[in-house]
């Protein structure tokens, strides 16, 4: 039985991935990393392999290097929908990993629906 936040963490992000990989078939997956000091998305075409567009704080066009916090997350889930639509996808399914749907995590979503991504 797991036992530490990392092992539960892991398990949490594995089931979240193939609950959802089952339903959304065909679709590109958004996929969230958030660490301590940093937040990053990456949309992600799983049919062929790539990464179809990217998005991070750490990016300093976007204003926001070394932030971690909800406004920072809102700015990289708007910047994610730019990026999206500049490629061609309008739509894709949100892959949130092991996180919790609360927080930066939720601002990011929201912020790329409010850009026109729709997940």
């Amino acid at each position: 039985m797991a036992t530490n936040k990392r092992s539960l963490f892991l398990k949490r992000r594995l089931r979240v991935r193939n609950k959802l990989k089952k339903v959304n078939a065909g679709r590109p997956r958004l996929s969230v990393h958030r660490s301590n000091k940093n937040i990053s998305v990456q949309l992600i075409d799983d049919v062929n392999g790539v990464t179809v567009a990217s998005a991070s704080s750490l990016e300093k066009d976007l204003g926001i290097v070394g932030k971690n916090n909800v406004e920072a997350a809102a700015k990289v889930g708007a910047a994610i929908a730019e990026r999206a639509k500049a490629a061609g996808v309008t739509e894709a399914y949100f892959d949130r990993g092991g996180f919790l749907f609360h927080g930066k995590i939720k601002a990011l979503a929201d912020a790329a629906r409010e850009g026109g991504l729709k997940i």
